[in-house]
C-alpha cells in the first residue's frame, strides 16, 4: 500500500482492496442466510455550507483563504468516522452530518486563534485526524450553533522534539502513525503502538481516545506512554506534565488523556519512547476450548511474562478464520488437532519483541512454561502479523454484498470474563437472529483482560441502521454491571447515554463541571463524552437530574 498526502480527501491514504474470496461468501450465506444481493453505495446528500461570510473570513484570517474548505469533497471527506452506521450513511443510507467546512490549522497557536474565532462566531467545533472513530467521536453534530467546522489537524505533523537521553519525544497531534514511526525510527526509537486503525490514525486521536494497540500488553496502553500534553482551549492553552512522576495533586493529564475533544484540541503530546527492537517473533498456538485458554493467558498475565502481543480467539472465531482461510493445508491442520486431541480449538497468538535473538527465546520460555497449547508454528503467527490490518479493508466488499458487520468491545476482571462474553453474545444473537458472533481477548492484564467481538449478519434492507442500532443498544445493556462500555474505542457520541451507569451521575457532574471551565460555550465537539445538549449556562448538576 502506499501513502499520499491529500488535505482534501478522508484520511489522505487510498488503501489496498481486500475482496471476498468465493468460499468467503458462501461461508457467509450458510451461517447467516445472507441472500444473492448487491448493495452498491449511492452518492450522499450534502447541503450547501452554514458557514456564514464573516465566520469564514475570521477562520481565514488565522489560517489562510486557501486552509478553510468548503468545497463538497472536503467536507464530504471529514463527514463522520468508520463504524458500519458511519459507512451506511457515506453510502447513502440514512442522513448525514456533514460539516459546513473544513479548517486546517498550521500550528498550535492557530488552533487557540481558531477556537477563539469559532466561539465569536457561534461555531461548533469538531477535531479531525484520521477519522476513524467507530463510536460517533467525529460526526458532525452542531449542536446548538449556527454552524459546525472540522477542525483537521493534518499539517501538525511534525516531530518537534527527541530526547534520547530521558527516551520521551514530542510530536504534533496530526501525525499519523506510520510517519511518526518512520520519524522516530531514524533515531532508533519506537512508540510500539499498534491498533487496527494504525494505518489512518493519528497521535492526537490516540491520546484523545484512550487508544489500545496490538502490543499494549508489552508496550503498555497510550495513556501510560503520555509524558505531556498541550491542550489548545476555547479559554487559552493548557500545558501539562513536565516530570515523570509527580505528587501535586491530581494527575491533570489523565483528564486531558481520553477526552475525545470535549475539553479541548490537543496539539501536542510527549510521549514515553522505546529502542525499536531488532527481533520481533510472532507464533501461532491452539487451546482447546475457551476456559483453558483464558486460563493459559491469565496464568501468564500474573506471572508477568505474557507476550507483548497476546490475542485469543474463541470457537467461533477461530472456526471462521480457518474457514475463510481455505486450501488443503486447513484440511491437514484440522486433522493434526483432532489427533492431539482437541476438540473445540481456540488459536492463540504470541509475539514477542527483544533486543536479539536470545532475549526473544528466554522471553519466549518464561512465557510458555507450563502452559497447555498445541504449537502451530511461526507461518501461521507471522500470517496474523501481516494480515491484521485486512479487516477494515475487507468491510466495502462485505458490504456490497449485503452483509451487517460491525465490531464492538468491552474489559472485566478475570471473574466476569465468561460470563460477560456469555452476555454480549447471548444479546446480539437475540438482537439479530441469525448471525456469526466472533470473540477474542485482545489484552491482557494481572486482574483482567479485554474482549473484542465481530459481528457478521444479513443486512435488513429495510431499515439496516436500525436493525445494528438495536442490536448495539441491547450488548451496550448487557454490558453495564459487567464490564466498561469501552476498553479502548472511547465514548463519542455512541456510548455517551451508558457512561453514568459506569462512573455515576457524580462522575458525569465532575466531567461537566470541566467542560463548563474549559469551553463555556459548549462549541467543542458537541454530543460528545457527556449525554445531553450542552448550554452557555452550565450543565446539570448532579443534584439536577
Amino acid at each position: 500500500m502506499t501513502e499520499h498526502i491529500d488535505h482534501t480527501l478522508r484520511g489522505r491514504w487510498t488503501p489496498t482492496a481486500a475482496p471476498l474470496p468465493p468460499h468467503a461468501v458462501k461461508l457467509l450465506r450458510d451461517r447467516t442466510g445472507l441472500g444473492d444481493v448487491r448493495t452498491p453505495a449511492r452518492a450522499p446528500h450534502v447541503p450547501p455550507s452554514a458557514l456564514d461570510d464573516a465566520a469564514r473570513a475570521a477562520l481565514a484570517a488565522v489560517v489562510g483563504p486557501g486552509h478553510v474548505r468548503v468545497d463538497r469533497d472536503s467536507r464530504l471527506g471529514r463527514a463522520g468516522g468508520l463504524s458500519y452506521v458511519d459507512l451506511l450513511r457515506q453510502r447513502g443510507d440514512g442522513d448525514l452530518a456533514v460539516p459546513d467546512a473544513v479548517v486546517l490549522p498550521a500550528s498550535p497557536e492557530q488552533v487557540v486563534a481558531v477556537l477563539e474565532a469559532c466561539v465569536e462566531h457561534d461555531v461548533a467545533v469538531v477535531p479531525f485526524g484520521g477519522g476513524t472513530s467507530v463510536v460517533g467521536g467525529v460526526t458532525a453534530d452542531r449542536g446548538d450553533k449556527a454552524a459546525v467546522v472540522a477542525l483537521d489537524l493534518a499539517r501538525l505533523d511534525r516531530l518537534v522534539e527527541v530526547d534520547p537521553v530521558s527516551r520521551v519525544a514530542v510530536l504534533q497531534a496530526g501525525l499519523t502513525a506510520p510517519k511518526a514511526d518512520r520519524l522516530l525510527a531514524a533515531h532508533g526509537l519506537t512508540l510500539g503502538h499498534v491498533p487496527q486503525s494504525y494505518e489512518r490514525a493519528t497521535i492526537g486521536g490516540f491520546a484523545a481516545t484512550r487508544s489500545a494497540g496490538q502490543a499494549s500488553t508489552g508496550y503498555g496502553r497510550f495513556e501510560d506512554m503520555v509524558e505531556g500534553v498541550r491542550l489548545a482551549t476555547p479559554v487559552g492553552e493548557w500545558r501539562l506534565g513536565g516530570a515523570p512522576a509527580s505528587a501535586a495533586g491530581p494527575d491533570l493529564r489523565r483528564l486531558v488523556v481520553g477526552s475525545e475533544g470535549a475539553f479541548g484540541v490537543i496539539t501536542e503530546v510527549a510521549l514515553r519512547v522505546r529502542p525499536r527492537p531488532a527481533v520481533e517473533r510472532y507464533e501461532g498456538f491452539v487451546v482447546d476450548g475457551w476456559d483453558r485458554g483464558t486460563t493459559a493467558v491469565r496464568a501468564m498475565a500474573q506471572r508477568r511474562v505474557a507476550a507483548d502481543v497476546t490475542r485469543l480467539s474463541d470457537v467461533d472465531e477461530t472456526d471462521v478464520s480457518l474457514a475463510l482461510a481455505g486450501g488443503w493445508k486447513i484440511g491437514a491442520l484440522k486433522a493434526y488437532l483432532r489427533a492431539r486431541g482437541v476438540r473445540r480449538p481456540c488459536l492463540l497468538v504470541l509475539g514477542w519483541h527483544g533486543a536479539s535473538e536470545a532475549e526473544v527465546r528466554r522471553r519466549r520460555a518464561e512465557t510458555l512454561r507450563g502452559a497447555e497449547l498445541v504449537p502451530l508454528g511461526r507461518a501461521l503467527g507471522e500470517a496474523w502479523r501481516h494480515g491484521r490490518f485486512r479487516g477494515p479493508r475487507q468491510r466495502d466488499a462485505l458490504m456490497e454484498v449485503g452483509v451487517c458487520v460491525e465490531t464492538l468491545e468491552t474489559a472485566t476482571h478475570w471473574s466476569k470474563l465468561a460470563e460477560l462474553r456469555a452476555a454480549v453474545r447471548d444479546a446480539l444473537v437475540d438482537a439479530l437472529g441469525r448471525c456469526v458472533v466472533m470473540c477474542h481477548v485482545s489484552h491482557v492484564y494481572e486482574t483482567g483482560a479485554s474482549l473484542y467481538f465481530t459481528v457478521l449478519a444479513a443486512r435488513d434492507a429495510a431499515d439496516p441502521i436500525g436493525q445494528w442500532q438495536v442490536a448495539k443498544a441491547a450488548a451496550s445493556e448487557a454490558i453495564a454491571g459487567l464490564g466498561t462500555i469501552s476498553h479502548h474505542h472511547a465514548v463519542g457520541s455512541d456510548h455517551a447515554p451508558y457512561l453514568e451507569a459506569e462512573v455515576g451521575a457524580l462522575g458525569v457532574g465532575v466531567l461537566a463541571a470541566v467542560k463548563r471551565a474549559l469551553d463555556p460555550t459548549g462549541v467543542l465537539n458537541p454530543g460528545k463524552l457527556i449525554a445531553g445538549d450542552f448550554h452557555p449556562a452550565g450543565l446539570a448538576s448532579p443534584g439536577d437530574r
